[in-house]
């Protein structure tokens, strides 16, 4: 790939450009029910035309998503960056998560990391989610990120609704930044860890 693509970083993990080796990860998870609101479950073609477009993606936009590795082991546990094909109205911040890495604050972490990348580095002044009405725990995370829903910006197919994400200057510096990284240290330190046994 001729494309010069950053490793971003977090406090936990390590983003960098899809490789070939990460294939099998991306292949199990939208083949499993887990993609149903990415267009999945898909086929073994389906999946590999899919993530060759997610490579390919890279060169014709400039952006794309990365593959999100835990920085202690290197393990893959999702994917998360910018998204545009054909016939998106705008740029996308998009996520997803290994089913069985879910739960852990991956998305939020990853996600935040992107945003300020396109946002500081890459000048851009706004983008969106669109995301199925039915995934509440993507329009919780959008929320949690601070994204509203734009009611008056087109959307892919009609079918999904569209989360504008908070303007860069509004962003920097705010609650809601500090609110993400609260979360995400608490994920790394639970403030909160029960002792002895449930009594329900």
């Amino acid at each position: 790939m001729s494309l010069d693509i950053p490793t971003l970083t977090t406090h936990r993990l390590a983003l960098r450009a899809p490789d070939a080796k990460d294939y099998p990860d991306f292949k199990a998870t939208f083949a499993s029910y887990r993609s149903r609101f990415m267009g999945g479950p898909l086929n073994a073609y389906e999946t590999w035309m899919l993530y060759a477009a997610e490579i390919g993606h890279w060169e014709i936009r400039g952006f794309g998503m990365w593959m999100v590795h835990l920085k202690d082991t290197g393990e893959t546990v999702g994917m998360a960056g910018g998204w545009q094909p054909a016939k998106w109205p705008e740029r996308e911040i998009a996520w997803i998560i290994w089913p069985d890495r879910a739960g852990n604050g991956f998305a939020l972490e990853a996600t935040s990391r992107v945003r300020r990348h396109f946002f500081e580095t890459c000048g851009w002044e706004t983008a969106v989610s669109y995301l199925d009405p039915k995934d509440l725990d993507s329009i919780r995370l959008a929320e949690r990120l601070g994204a509203k829903r734009d009611p008056d910006a087109p959307t892919v197919d009609g079918s999904d609704v569209c989360y504008r994400h908070p303007d860069p200057a509004v962003l920097r510096g705010s609650q809601i930044a500090h609110g993400i990284e609260m979360e995400i240290q608490n994920y790394i330190d639970p403030l909160f860890k029960p002792k002895g046994w449930a009594i329900d």
